[in-house]
């Protein structure tokens, strides 16, 4: 089994910064792609950011050039810093990554951290 442990989330004022952390534990026999996904109420859970085993990154316009993931494959943790929050970014954050087992490849979830952004 594998288990994704999120923390880092809470409340900050708008144009303040939050580092989110991600640790991957358990039967990992590599991690391909991880990243991070936020869901708001009642909306649908989109993609906040990306990063390949590789390092290669991916955001959406939403976020670029204010969200920064990175990752530390050793520890086998992705990390999101976010700066220049705005209300719009308040939302559950959920971490995924994607992990072999065995012969097994598969997604996994964290249970959601929340980020508040008051105006």
């Amino acid at each position: 089994q594998v288990q994704l442990v999120e923390s880092g989330g809470g409340l900050v004022q708008a144009g303040g910064s939050l580092r989110l952390s991600c640790a991957a534990s358990g039967s990992i026999v590599s991690i391909n792609t991880m990243g991070w996904y936020r869901q708001a109420p009642g909306k649908q859970r989109e993609l906040v950011a990306a990063i390949t085993s590789g390092g290669t990154t991916n955001y959406p316009a939403s976020v670029k050039g204010r969200f920064t993931i990175s990752r530390d494959n050793v520890k086998n943790t992705v990390y999101l810093q976010m700066n220049s929050l705005e209300p719009e970014d308040t939302a559950v954050y959920y971490c995924n990554a994607e992990v072999r087992t065995g012969l097994r490849t598969r997604d996994y979830w964290g249970q959601g951290t929340q980020v508040t952004v008051s105006s």
